[in-house]
């Protein structure tokens, strides 16, 4: 009888040497925590479709993001829920500097100085209309040039309150050159900017809208967000928010998308973030509660997957669930 020569089972025979030779590993520094805050005091509401997940006001973020801290998180992305009367067509209350968006990053960066904040660039929020630009009803067109002269104005806005970051996920094109000259002509050249490079018209966004009521009030966003049925078209974009000054690029969704993930990270220099979105969270999180999956291993299985396929970074509503994961099972398997 012949036997192989070739026994790959030996790498694989006990947990150690699994962990020896294991070519993907999950560390709490992958990951960035999005946090969702309202107005008001004393609130912690969770959102029906993204069960564990909450809303927080100020006070109770900052209790929140102790605990990220605790399991080695180094870095969050600020969502604000704005109230009806801060909305508008125009975007004027996003950079307004008394907005809840400019407070919490204030308040944030007192308590956790070395956070690196995040804060999100879109207009969606702050619309009547849940878009994330400035709307022609007569149209219903989105009116890039004019989005961008918005958006411009609530990115200074935050980077003048103290956040490290922003991450615009508008899709309007040429906001990353504009946001990067006026911060390099209003001396603010050190802040980094996470450009949603391939932020595809996903239908797993759902979750995410009923979380800051964003949905949008007519049509949908299929005329800037991208077309799931095109790669070469998020490669295209990628490569042009890196030549207008990117720091960072972001494919969004996850999971559906590794193909992305693989080719910017092969073809850019730029470190690669993915999103895993409030669909996928959602998604897990339901079969997990049927009994239909392990919850723990289909979050740590489909973290290493981003990884695998060449994130560097991981945006995920799991983060402070996979590093407490971490923290008692050293190190993923």
């Amino acid at each position: 009888m012949a036997f192989p020569n070739n026994r790959k089972r030996i790498n694989r025979a006990s947990r150690n040497v699994r962990n020896l030779v294991a070519e993907t590993i999950l560390h709490p520094h992958d990951f960035i925590a999005p946090l969702f805050i309202e107005s008001g005091a004393n609130i912690k509401s969770e959102i029906p479709s993204m069960p564990g997940y909450f809303r927080y006001s100020l006070d109770f973020v900052l209790d929140e993001i102790q605990e990220l801290v605790d399991v080695g998180i180094q870095s969050v992305l600020l969502f604000t829920k704005e109230s009806d009367d801060k909305k508008d067509n125009t975007g004027e209350h996003a950079s307004d500097p008394s907005g809840l968006m400019q407070q919490s990053i204030r308040a944030i960066k007192a308590q956790f100085p070395q956070l690196v904040v995040m804060t999100d660039i879109a207009l969606d929020p702050y619309s009547i209309y849940g878009h994330d630009g400035i709307v022609d009803i007569e149209k219903g067109e989105i009116i890039n040039d004019a989005t961008i002269s918005a958006l411009v104005k609530m990115a200074l806005s935050h980077v003048k309150s103290g956040a490290d970051w922003v991450a615009p996920s508008d899709m309007m094109d040429g906001r990353i050159g504009a946001i990067r000259e006026a911060f390099n002509t209003n001396g603010f050249k050190d802040k980094g900017i996470l450009a949603y490079s391939a932020k595809y018209a996903s239908a797993l966004y759902g979750p995410f809208r009923d979380a800051l009521d964003s949905a949008p009030g007519f049509g949908d966003k299929k005329s800037y967000q991208m077309d799931p049925r095109n790669r070469k078209e998020g490669i295209d974009e990628a490569n042009l928010d890196e030549a207008e000054g990117a720091d960072m690029l972001m494919v969004k969704p996850g999971s559906y998308y590794l193909d992305l993930v693989s080719d910017l990270s092969k073809s850019s220099n730029l470190p690669i973030a993915v999103y895993q979105v409030s669909g996928e969270y959602a998604m897990i999180k339901a079969a997990s509660e049927k009994g239909w999956l392990n919850e723990n291993e289909i979050m740590k299985e489909s973290l290493i997957a981003f990884k695998r396929a060449g994130a560097k970074v991981i945006l995920t509503y799991f983060a402070k669930e996979i590093c407490k994961h971490l923290i008692n099972n050293y190190p993923n398997s």
